[in-house]
C-alpha cells in the first residue's frame, strides 16, 4: 500500500496564501482616497455594467480587486447584513467596522477551510465621517485579516507599487480634481518605470461626499463631469460630485443589479 502524500498546515496555508495572491494581481489595480470632502474611490475599468465600487449604506462604500463573481457575492451580503442590522436597530448602527468584522470571518472561514479554494479578492470597505478625522478605511486581503488604513491604499495588479507612490503624493486637504488626477498618475504608472494613459471612458470613479445634504453620501461621477474634473487641476469636492454626468447608485442589491 503506498503511504498518503504528506503536507505540512503551514506549507499548505502558503500554497493557498499564493493562489490567491496570483489571481488578485491578474486584476486591475484600484485605489481608494480621502480627500477634504470625503473619500473618492478610482479603478481602471471598461466595463458599464460590472462595477468595482458600490454602495453598502448610507455612509458605506465598497471597493473590490480580484474574481468578480466571488466579490460580487460578498457584496450583495454586506448589503443585506447592513439593512437587516438597520431595521432592526438603528441606522447608525451600521458601520464599516462592523461590516469588515464580517467580511474578515468570511474570508478567514474559506481561506482556513480545505473544502474549497480561496476567494481570489481584496476588499475595502471604507465609511465617511461628518469631518474628516471620522473617515473610516479597511482593507481586507484574501486571507481575512483587517489592515486599517489612512489616506489612500491601493489593492490588486500593481498595488505596492502604486501605493508607493501615493503614500509620497497624497496629503491631507486635497480637492476632489486633485486627488482624482493624483489617483489617475498613480493607476498609469507601469512596473518598467513608463505611463500609459488612461481615458476617462475607462474609469470608474465614485465618491462617499460629506456635503451632500442627502442621507445617503454615495455617488458616481461619469461623463462630462469626470471629464471636467481630469482637465481642471483643481475642484470643489463638494459640488464637483453633484454636477452633471453623475449618476445615483442604489443601497439595495436589485438596484445594482
Amino acid at each position: 500500500m503506498s503511504t498518503p502524500f504528506y503536507v505540512s498546515p503551514q506549507q499548505a496555508m502558503a500554497d493557498r496564501a499564493e493562489y490567491a495572491r496570483k489571481g488578485i494581481a491578474r486584476g486591475r489595480s484600484l485605489v481608494v482616497l480621502q480627500f477634504a470632502d470625503g473619500i473618492v474611490f478610482v479603478g481602471e475599468n471598461p466595463s458599464r455594467a460590472l462595477h468595482k465600487f458600490s454602495e453598502i449604506y448610507d455612509r458605506i462604500g465598497f471597493a473590490a480587486a480580484g474574481k468578480y463573481n466571488e466579490y460580487e457575492n460578498l457584496r450583495i451580503g454586506g448589503v443585506r447584513y447592513a439593512d437587516l442590522r438597520g431595521y432592526t436597530y438603528d441606522r447608525g448602527d451600521v458601520t464599516a467596522r462592523g461590516l469588515a468584522n464580517v467580511y474578515a470571518q468570511t474570508l478567514g472561514t474559506i481561506f482556513s477551510s480545505n473544502a474549497e479554494k480561496p476567494y481570489e479578492v481584496e476588499l475595502v470597505v471604507a465609511e465617511v465621517g461628518d469631518e474628516a478625522e471620522g473617515d473610516q478605511i479597511y482593507r481586507l486581503p484574501h486571507d481575512g485579516s483587517i489592515v486599517d488604513e489612512h489616506g489612500s491604499v491601493a489593492v490588486g495588479g500593481n498595488a505596492e507599487m502604486i501605493s508607493g507612490f501615493l503614500d509620497q503624493r497624497h496629503r491631507d486637504g486635497m480637492t476632489l480634481a486633485e486627488a482624482l488626477q493624483l489617483a489617475v498618475q498613480a493607476l498609469s504608472r507601469e512596473p518598467n518605470g513608463g505611463e500609459r494613459e488612461i481615458p476617462a471612458e475607462r474609469l470608474e470613479v465614485a465618491v462617499l461626499d460629506r456635503t451632500r445634504p442627502q442621507q445617503r453620501k454615495f455617488k458616481r461621477i461619469v461623463g462630462r463631469q469626470l471629464s471636467r474634473l481630469l482637465e481642471s487641476g483643481s475642484g470643489s469636492g463638494a459640488g464637483a460630485a453633484e454636477g452633471d454626468g453623475s449618476e445615483e447608485s442604489s443601497s439595495s442589491e436589485d438596484a445594482e443589479e
